[in-house]
């Protein structure tokens, strides 16, 4: 009798226990967070807007430099000077601008933003140099074979004054703190007679400071 009972028993299931209403709503909410959390978005903005995630030069330090420093360089009298004694604007070819900062920078994007207040600036006309001067030569080159109103080799302007310079770094940083600071030096030589006629410095100073998050 014992045993029959006992067998019997074990058909018997055990009760369902439900989940309180309130924990349900709050692991829905907690899956929503979630899945909202990992949500990426992406938004157009001016390009001339800086948007700093870190205090790492940036494209704003880019332009913003090259500016205020052609700026500087054609308010020095010998723009104006060389214009009054030939006649028109000189012309000013980049020789080299050297990174030496502790990071990686695109220096090719600072000098397109050099050249571009160059020319802006109106004192002086900007002459290729470098790759971009053999890659002239060689299109010209190629149009004298086959172009019937090529432009004949020999007919380049040639530069009456050469820009160089370099961009230096120093980092100070000290637990979660970090100051970040930039050096640009630029120089105008005259091809001529080998006279520096300009020389310009621009400083930038950045500092970050990480949450207690890590943020």
């Amino acid at each position: 009798m014992f045993m029959h009972m006992l067998r019997k028993s074990a058909f018997i299931k055990a009760p369902l226990v439900k989940a309180p209403q309130t924990l349900l709503i709050g692991c829905v909410v907690l899956a929503t967070v979630a899945v909202t959390g990992c949500s990426t978005q992406v938004k157009r903005v001016d390009s001339n807007e800086e948007i700093a995630l870190s205090d790492r030069w940036n494209a704003t330090d880019s332009r913003l430099v090259a500016e205020e420093m052609v700026a500087d360089m054609v308010s020095f009298p010998w723009a104006t000077e060389f214009e009054m004694n030939n006649g028109r604007k000189p012309t000013v070819i980049i020789q080299r601008i050297s990174n030496k900062s502790h990071e990686h920078i695109a220096v090719d994007t600072f000098i397109n933003d050099i050249k571009r207040s160059i020319i802006r600036s109106g004192k002086a006309s900007f002459v290729a140099g470098g790759e971009e001067r053999e890659s002239v030569r060689d299109e010209r080159s190629d149009q004298e074979l086959n172009a019937k109103d090529a432009k004949a080799q020999g007919q380049e302007k040639a530069a009456d004054y050469a820009l160089s310079g370099t961009l230096n770094s120093i980092v100070d940083q000290a637990d979660k703190e970090r100051v970040t600071f930039y050096q640009v030096d630029l120089k105008l030589i005259d091809m001529e007679s080998n006279i520096e006629v300009w020389n310009g410095q621009k400083k930038i100073q950045k500092y970050q400071k990480k949450s207690s998050f890590g943020l």
